[in-house]
């Protein structure tokens, strides 16, 4: 009977030093877990203010776009009365 629960005894402290091993490496995924939902909050907004940039930057883009072609057409418009004058 001693040997039974002595037995009984070290199967019992092998699966409680798996247990705590478990328990160890189940906080470490809970800490790393923790650290990647910060990294993508700050990914999260890094990508929003690079759309917010992309945004102003296809804005000004247009907006030069249209001056160019006013000028393109004044251009073509003083040349044609250059022509007339000479």
């Amino acid at each position: 009977m001693k040997v039974e629960v002595s037995t009984i005894k070290e199967e019992l402290e092998t699966v409680n030093v798996r247990l705590d091993r478990i328990e160890a490496e189940q906080q470490i995924m809970k800490q790393d877990q923790k650290i990647m939902i910060e990294e993508q909050e700050l990914i999260k907004r890094a990508v929003l203010e690079t759309n917010e940039r992309v945004i102003k930057i296809e804005s000004i883009l247009e907006n030069q776009h249209r001056i160019i072609e006013l000028l393109s057409a004044r251009s073509i418009e003083q040349e044609a009365q250059i022509k007339r004058i000479k």
